[in-house]
């Protein structure tokens, strides 16, 4: 059985204790982690703060070069890291509409070689005979980044290419849950970057609160749950250290009555249950104009009766199982809350009988704010769908949630969905798709979704200070 160790000062750390890795298709554990301690959290920030003065002062164009390197090294170790994705989240290959392990491998590179790319230039704002006035970046320091189980390797380079590239130096800690693709991909990165630049420890709950509580870190960087995000807010305050949080989505989608029912279906239906629904940007609440509504029900049905649900190793599987025993009682006790609620389960509602953590692709109708599956972020394969009468009426059930990450308007007029779209609270909204993030263009949370965003140049400027220099002339 294979065990993964840890990196820290550029060399493989091994631990005492180790813990097991579960792969969701099998629900049983196919590797071995090492199971860090807080010392080793010591020496991981302390690794990351001696190597930071070098690390910033080297030429931006350096660093630039390096990570277009490390683009190029998780290009030649896909087939390796595509496997480890899928075997330690159950996450298909290919995948329904191609959102699996090899688009994670392939976003991540895109998003190593888009990020390289980008430059935070300096901004004159006076130059005259009295003075000469400028403002510009600087890196932070230390970034500890605390990433989730869903998309190990692909939020793990959104968090340590960003911080990076400007001069930052990081201490990651994955998900215990799927830590061995973050843990071999910092391995791979270290015979690139200079010794103690990319740390990582691997373990429980208490290394990332040693890690967002500790006096020698200058920025946390989350994504994961809006209670786990709290909890890194407090514990941050000891020395104020800058904060980007992605948080719980619940995203909701509004569709309009002009659409194309039978083009439209799919793509709601890939928007919503594209890994397993496991993904912060999902759309979690379908609202239909009610002209429309049972055609679209309908269409959403035959559709999840259809996807091949199985073990993301097979090439043809779309769907593979919940992520973790957790998540899958989550899901469990949400599509059991409908018998509480006037919804009704059309297709699905029920734990697929075979080992892993499998679960039917659900559609429930009939569902209404305030039921217990449309106000908690259900995380699985499980989709409410609610009616509404006209578009104010959507926009306002919409906004009716504590969350407020991504949105979408489904028309055919662009117009009236884009004016639609802008009213959305949330920090990302799209008009006739759902969740297409991209390298250049930021996003984040507003509401209870998070702090702050990621991606392009204001991705970039979170991982930095600003700072003016005046020079008096005369």
């Amino acid at each position: 059985m294979q065990h993964y160790k840890m990196t820290i000062d550029g060399q493989g750390v091994d631990a005492e204790d180790k813990f097991a890795v579960i792969n969701p298709a099998k629900g049983q554990h196919f590797a071995t982690c090492a199971l860090a301690t807080l010392t080793h959290v010591d020496l991981a920030v302390k690794s990351a703060r001696d190597a930071f003065p070098a690390w910033s002062q080297l030429q931006d164009s350096e660093r630039q070069h390096l990570m277009h390197e490390i683009g190029q090294m998780l290009e030649a170790n896909m087939p390796e890291l595509t496997q480890l994705i899928t075997q330690e989240t159950g996450k298909p290959l290919n995948g329904l509409n191609g959102v699996g392990a090899n688009m994670e491998l392939m976003g991540s590179i895109g998003w190593s070689h888009v990020t390289a790319d980008i430059t935070l230039p300096v901004e004159v704002i006076q130059d005259n005979e009295e003075a000469y006035v400028q403002a510009y970046r600087k890196p932070l320091g230390v970034v500890a980044s605390i990433t989730p189980w869903n998309w190990p390797l692909m939020i793990a380079i959104w968090h340590v290419i960003a911080a990076l590239r400007v001069g930052n130096t990081v201490v990651i800690k994955p998900s215990e849950n799927s830590p061995l693709s973050t843990a071999r991909f910092v391995e791979l990165a270290n015979q690139i970057l200079p010794a103690g630049v990319l740390n990582v420890v691997t373990g429980f709950g208490d290394l990332g609160q040693a890690l967002v509580s500790h006096d020698d870190v200058n920025k946390v960087v989350f994504t994961g749950s809006t209670e786990t995000g709290k909890k890194i807010m407090a514990s941050a305050s000891g020395n104020l250290k800058r904060l980007t949080l992605e948080l719980g989505g619940n995203d909701a989608a509004i569709v309009l009555p002009d659409v194309d029912v039978k083009a439209v279906a799919p793509q709601l239906f890939g928007a919503a249950f594209h890994n397993n629904g496991q993904t912060c940007a999902c759309l979690k609440r379908l609202y239909v104009h009610e002209d429309i509504y049972d055609a679209i029900c309908q269409e959403l049905v035959v559709l999840a009766n259809q996807v091949k649900v199985g073990d993301g190793l097979d090439n043809d599987t779309q769907l593979g199982p919940l992520q973790n025993e957790a998540q899958l009682q989550q899901v469990i006790a949400l599509s059991a809350s409908v018998e509480s609620s006037e919804g009704r389960i059309l297709a699905g509602g029920n734990r697929i009988d075979r080992e892993g953590y499998f679960f039917e692709p659900t559609i429930v109708v009939d569902m209404k704010n305030g039921d217990a599956l449309v106000e908690q972020e259900q995380f699985g394969p499980i989709l409410p769908v609610i009616k509404f009468t006209d578009a104010e009426h959507g926009l306002e059930l919409a906004n009716d949630s504590l969350n407020g990450l991504g949105g979408s308007v489904w028309s055919a007029n662009a117009e009236i969905a884009t004016e639609l779209a802008q009213r959305l609270e949330c920090g990302t909204a799209w008009v006739n798709s759902h969740g297409d993030v991209q390298p250049d263009a930021p996003f984040g949370g507003v509401k209870q979704s998070g702090v702050g965003v990621e991606f392009g140049r204001y991705g970039l400027e979170e991982c930095t200070s600003l700072h003016t220099l005046k020079v008096k002339k005369g």
